[in-house]
């Protein structure tokens, strides 16, 4: 079903991308930077808050004057997740950090001024760094009382990563501001769903699935280049 869904998002940026070369297009290249706010999906449930994170990075667009596009982005995104415990005592985030490549529809609507657009597409990433960081000795968490008395699973806490190169789709809505002919101002808010377990997902595993969620929200510059 993860690869179906997949596999759908690539034929429809493949599809509009074929629909578009009757007609005279632009290209703009730029860049973007903002916030992330993430967690990961697991099967049994993990207790757990949204991690905040950063990204940044570059973006190429090719649109036409028929409201349809194509963007790709190059940029770096952390992600993650942090475990939610009733005890202040105890903090632990697990953050990694991906080169993610999303190639998407663009469809815009508005006028010469301001447009709104919405995104979608299939986007890979490439886990590059993760690093965990925790106010006590979570190797040990299983023999600590409080873990026990709560019944908290805590082999998410030392597992090692078993897929670094992750794959799923995005999609995203936001406006955009033409300062002048070249240049632009862009906010959008945009959501990943990873169809590709971070952590071991077997029969005999710990967890059934572990797949990675973003909410993301940037501010963006764009300079017409034709």
């Amino acid at each position: 079903m993860k690869r179906l869904a997949f596999i759908l998002a690539v034929l429809l940026v493949t599809i509009a991308a074929h629909g578009q070369t009757h007609y005279e297009g632009t290209f703009a290249v730029g860049g973007k930077a903002g916030v992330t706010l993430s967690k990961v999906n697991f099967n049994p449930t993990v207790q757990q808050t949204m991690l905040p994170g950063i990204t940044a990075g570059a973006m190429f667009r090719y649109i036409e004057e028929k409201h349809f596009g194509l963007i790709a982005e190059l940029s770096l995104t952390q992600r993650g997740w942090k475990e939610a415990y009733d005890d202040a005592d105890y903090s632990y985030f697990h953050r990694f950090t991906y080169l993610e490549l999303p190639i998407m529809t663009h469809i815009f609507f508005g006028n010469q001024r301001v447009k709104g657009f919405f995104n979608l597409g299939p986007e890979i990433n490439v886990m590059i760094a993760n690093g965990i960081k925790s106010n006590y000795e979570y190797k040990q968490a299983a023999e600590t009382a409080y873990f026990i008395d709560n019944n908290l699973h805590t082999e998410q806490l030392t597992m090692d990563i078993h897929n670094k190169l992750d794959y799923g789709i995005c999609g995203g809505a936001g406006m955009e501001v033409n300062l002048n002919n070249r240049n632009s101002l862009l906010l959008e808010g945009r959501f990943y769903y990873g169809l590709t377990d971070v952590f071991p997902s077997h029969k005999t595993d710990v967890f059934s699935s572990s797949n990675s969620m973003t909410i993301m929200v940037t501010l963006g510059y764009f300079y017409r280049l034709k």
